[in-house]
């Protein structure tokens, strides 16, 4: 959205895109205890997992996540862009993220070099580094068991590496293969995020609203209908809102209620009987 839209509405941002400042997002109490529930366990290492449906703010959550633990002073965080990867390209991308020369070919020196970066860490910091990886259903099979014996020493009694798998149900029920028991059983800190009641949602709509700063950009009936019009998913709730904010915008109208939300979301209309 051009600046003369957001100076139409007063805004700093569209509150209702993707790109929303992560310190603009809204941030429950179930996400806040994750946090919490994170950093403590970044002390001691392991496996984490957020879970959530499409359109369930799990996206949302990553990233209010990251802003904590990247405000944790000497702290690595690394984001796993990849998760679809082979084994060669996994270790590639680790030594990016983590700055170290790697050659995939030999992945003795490989995993030697990371542990060893990852425990002089531990040394200056205290605490483990993090990698995050979204879309972790994505994963081999054998990058998975992998990742699970890069992340331990001293015969699998110490985490050496603290390892936040985000995905959805399917990663669920991965990890109910025996393949992956060995690290489904290792998870020590779960988020699950599930369709949202309509007083959630606007609860989250008000948030943004504020942050925005235009916290009467949308009437109070029309955040209640679309809130109720959601399914309880916030990815639905906000490209709705954003659908509205741009007709308002294209007929530069003052205010964006009800009248407007019909207006854009009115079913088609049935074609005449025949007599």
């Amino acid at each position: 959205m051009n600046k003369r839209l957001l100076n139409l509405y007063s805004l700093k941002f569209n509150p209702f895109s993707a790109q929303v400042p992560a310190t603009a997002l809204w941030n429950p109490p179930s996400l806040q205890n994750f946090c919490w529930r994170i950093e403590q366990q970044i002390g001691e290492g392991g496996f984490a997992l957020a879970m959530g449906e499409p359109g369930a703010g799990k996206s949302a959550a990553l990233r209010i996540l990251c802003e904590h633990l990247q405000s944790l002073r000497d702290l690595c965080v690394g984001i796993l862009t990849r998760p679809q990867a082979k084994m060669a390209d996994f270790y590639r991308e680790l030594g990016h993220l983590f700055g170290v020369a790697l050659s995939p070919n030999n992945r003795w020196y490989g995993s030697k070099a990371l542990r060893e970066k990852w425990l002089a860490h531990i040394e200056a910091a205290v605490y483990r580094p993090v990698l995050i990886i979204d879309e972790a259903q994505e994963m081999n099979p054998l990058v998975f068991s992998e990742l699970r014996l890069l992340a331990s020493a001293d015969l699998d009694s110490r985490s050496i590496l603290t390892v936040i798998l985000a995905g959805d149900q399917r990663l669920a029920n991965r990890l109910e293969e025996p393949d992956l028991l060995p690290i489904a059983s290792r998870i020590r800190s779960r988020l699950r995020l599930e369709a949202l009641p309509p007083k959630a949602l606007q609860e989250c709509l008000h948030h943004l609203l504020q942050a925005a700063g235009n916290p009467k950009l949308l009437s109070p009936s029309l955040i209640q209908t679309l809130c109720e019009h959601a399914a309880g998913n916030l990815r639905l709730l906000m490209n709705m809102a954003n659908d509205l904010l741009a007709a308002a915008a294209r007929q530069e109208r003052e205010t964006i209620d009800e009248k407007l939300y019909f207006e854009v979301f009115a079913l088609d209309p049935k074609p005449a009987k025949k007599s």
